[in-house]
């Protein structure tokens, strides 16, 4: 087995090029999810490892550059995803701004309040809204994928619910009634914009494990 994977007798290696603690925990059962069977590191597992602004215009772009500087850095198969939340009355924003939205990177309840303040005279038949995810994958041998997964619904007024992040308390999916903070993990995870991109990556990965196993 290629040392890139992890050498003989361990499972190959795949890293989630993320630093989010709610993110790596759910791409990582997402992933289990689909019986890919990889050791999955994050971040935190690769001292010095870069950590990469998101200046892309699109979820891809952004996703890549993570992707790619991760696997520069690292010698091995790397996934990086972005996703946020696009709004219809805002023209489709934050966007790629969603975890910087109210300024400051990461404040999830700065910036979910910054939404609902901006969408406070909104009529409620115009409060449509959809999660996207570009979920990229960058090999070693240099070969990039990028697979995208949305989910429509629409926000709702107040935050309801514990189990999500983001923007996930204002958030009810199509034929939900629901937030997605309401819901299990395994639930979300069966219909999110990020378990439907990183789905879309999955036969790419089996074929790179098939081929890096061969002798």
């Amino acid at each position: 087995m290629s040392a890139t994977l992890g050498g003989p007798g361990r499972r190959p290696r795949l890293v989630l090029a993320t630093a989010n603690p709610h993110k790596l925990s759910e791409l990582a059962r997402i992933l289990a999810d689909e019986r890919i069977d990889v050791e999955l590191a994050g971040l935190d597992r690769f001292p010095g490892a870069p950590r990469v602004a998101e200046t892309g215009a699109t979820f891809a772009e952004n996703a890549l550059l993570k992707a790619r500087a991760v696997a520069a850095f690292t010698g091995l198969p790397v996934i990086a995803e972005d996703s946020g939340l696009c709004v219809d009355a805002l023209n489709g924003m934050p966007g790629v701004l969603s975890a910087r939205w109210s300024g400051r990177h990461g404040d999830d309840e700065a910036n979910l309040r910054l939404v609902l303040a901006q969408v406070a005279d909104v009529p409620d038949e115009r409060l449509g809204a959809h999660f996207t995810c570009a979920a990229a994958l960058v090999l070693p041998s240099g070969r990039e994928h990028v697979s995208e997964g949305t989910l429509r619904g629409r926000l709702v007024r107040e935050p309801r619910g514990t189990n999500g992040f983001g923007y996930d308390p204002i958030f009810v999916p199509e034929g939900e009634d629901r937030t997605t903070a309401q819901m299990s993990g395994a639930e979300k995870d069966a219909i999110s914009h990020r378990g439907r991109a990183l789905r879309g990556l999955r036969p790419v990965i089996a074929a790179h494990l098939a081929r890096a196993a061969q002798p």
